[in-house]
């Protein structure tokens, strides 16, 4: 008796489930995609408590006859590819034909459509037909999708919190709005609405509906072309960011994708504006002709395989950095809250540029289509950094210190405050970057040599880095198995700090090991250096010391961050001050 044989239906596809199903969001991840690419202009997602007892999906697309609603729930079923050469040209969301069968084989589903000719429905239980009947004639579908995993109850208690459900489904929907702005989307949870886009195809509203008008007017719109990629979107200016990398959002012909390298790419962009654990809110659109992607590589469709990535990650780098080093400026502080998490995470100073608020109560806002600035209607208030506005350092008259640590300097457009340790450190920085990248051969012998110890394994990594180690200025020889000797070292090491130097070289070429950057090496060094090397808070200074310090500062490239991305000046405009003594509203 033959032991292999082919499957019941019902069996595979509560596998197939397996890879296409894991939670609630991945239902409606389904449905939704399913209905762009019905042609849908107005897509409602209704739940029930945050999926779990009910996903219902109502769209206004092409609809289906009563044929097609059986067939698309058959295995293998799809309207997207016909043949081999559309499965390397696919410009479509859903395209396996696995989704609805694997859905319907782990719940119960009802499925109301018509194509504006006939209606029908139909109701499934556990894959299976219950029920059929005539339906209206509305053009579009509706998919009911409840008790999910009734009948797969070990998959139904690796279900989380109602709560973590539910911002799974929220996370999804934000990111198909942005990906898909022509589209009106409506998300409700127990009859509340959570979001609701208006499908005007402004990309800049749309982030307005997900984060609120407090981030998106301190985003920067980035575009451009090569060959073979158009890019366009939205990347927020440094001062916002969040706790992870889920807000770096990538578009590739509308479908949202995970591309570790991309977002790695992106995120470097960033790296001497940010605290290293903080990550940019970065809405990209890729367009490219289908042939250069895979997107058949696994079942969720996320994960992309790019052809001649490396000209898309130049066109990225080079954009997203050219608009960081042209419209960074100096924050200036206010007295609002943003909500810009999935909790309320508070901001407490923001990038307005020069001029202040306009005395009015309430705000309507309006996103001109023509340039994407946003306007509040009582006032016109422009959020773009005008182009002589940029890296302006203002003329400042520093008045005194606060708390040993801040320096208090005023000018005709109110009061700023500099963090005295912040400023050093970035005039410390530029001129350590700058010794590191273009190194002397000054150096001084060490009255005592340095003997230094290592395992075996960081003596090899030390071996194999040494050169880079000597082109600083640090004569280094092996001495014996596992130790090595400092001979001398550069003239620009701060004379009481050599060892604590020298130490922190050899110790970042051993934790960069293979994956070695020049660039990335020299900059964690030069912020080393130059953190130990300014002064400090809680340290009294003279007017005449924050007068030099504060020239310094302007003459550096960038004057409004650290080295580690905190600000290095805040600004209390006027406006801002007269509202906090109650002389303005």
């Amino acid at each position: 008796m033959s032991k292999i044989h082919v499957m019941e239906p019902s069996l595979y596809n509560k596998i197939a489930a397996g890879e296409v199903v894991e939670k609630c969001s991945s239902v409606v991840k389904e449905l939704v995609e399913n209905s762009i690419d019905a042609g849908s202009n107005d897509i409602k997602i209704e739940l029930k408590k945050s999926g779990t007892e009910l996903i219902k999906v109502t769209d206004n697309g092409c609809g289906m006859d009563e044929d097609d609603a059986l067939l698309c729930f058959k295995s293998h079923a799809t309207s997207k590819i016909i043949d081999e050469d559309d499965l390397f040209n696919i410009s479509t969301l859903g395209f396996r034909g696995e989704a609805l069968p694997s859905i319907a084989s782990v719940s119960k589903v009802v499925i109301k459509t018509s194509n504006g000719m006939n209606g029908i429905k139909y109701t499934l239980n556990g894959g299976e037909v219950v029920s059929k009947e005539k339906s209206d004639l509305r053009k579009g579908t509706v998919i009911e999708v409840s008790d999910l995993f009734y009948n797969t109850p070990a998959r139904l208690k690796y279900l989380k919190s109602l709560q973590s459900e539910l911002a799974n489904v929220i996370d999804l929907v934000n990111k198909e709005s942005l990906s898909h702005i022509n589209i009106r989307f409506t998300l409700i949870n127990d009859d509340k609405v959570i979001l609701k886009t208006d499908g005007s195809g402004n990309l800049l509203k749309t982030i307005n509906d997900i984060y609120g008008i407090k981030v998106s007017k301190k985003m920067l719109k980035i575009e451009g072309e090569n060959e073979d990629f158009d890019i366009f979107g939205y990347v927020s200016l440094p001062e916002v960011t969040k706790s992870n990398r889920n807000h770096i959002i990538t578009l590739v012909n509308g479908r949202v994708v995970k591309n570790q390298e991309l977002n790695r790419v992106i995120n470097d962009c960033y790296f001497k504006y940010k605290f290293e654990n903080r990550f940019p809110i970065v809405i990209l659109q890729i367009n490219t002709d289908p042939s250069l992607i895979d997107v058949n590589i696994h079942p969720s469709k996320m994960d992309i395989k790019f052809s001649n990535f490396e000209d898309l990650k130049d066109l990225v780098r080079e954009k997203i950095s050219g608009a960081l080093e042209n419209n960074f400026l100096a924050p200036t502080a206010t007295n609002d809250l943003v909500k810009v998490d999935n909790v309320v995470d508070i901001i407490d100073t923001s990038f307005k540029n020069n001029t202040p608020a306009p005395e009015v109560k309430e705000y309507v806002i309006n996103f001109d289509e023509s340039n994407d600035i946003i306007k509040e209607e009582e006032n016109t208030y422009n959020f773009t950094v005008k182009e002589e506005e940029k890296k302006e350092f203002p003329l400042l008259e520093p008045v005194g210190q606060v708390l040993g640590t801040y320096i208090v300097c005023t000018n005709e457009k109110g009061m700023y405050l500099i963090d005295q340790h912040a400023a050093a450190e970035r005039v410390n920085y530029e001129k350590y970057k700058k010794a590191m990248a273009n190194p002397k051969q000054d150096t001084i012998s060490m009255l005592f040599p340095l003997n230094l110890d290592f395992s075996k394994d960081e003596c090899l990594i030390i071996k194999e880095n040494i050169e880079i180690i000597r082109k600083l200025g640090i004569e280094i020889d092996e001495f014996g198995d596992t130790s090595f000797i400092i001979r001398s070292h550069p003239t620009w090491f701060k004379e009481g700090l050599e060892e604590v130097f020298i130490n922190n070289v050899i110790e970042k070429v051993i934790a960069m090991n293979k994956n070695f950057d020049l660039e990335r090496f020299n900059d964690s060094i030069s912020a080393m250096m130059a953190c130990k090397a300014s002064i400090k808070a809680n340290e009294p200074i003279s007017v005449e010391e924050s007068k030099e310090l504060i020239e310094r500062l302007k003459k550096c490239d960038n004057p409004f961050n650290c080295a580690h991305g905190r600000p290095t000046i805040i600004h209390y405009p006027k406006y801002e001050l007269d509202k906090l003594f109650k002389r303005a509203v």
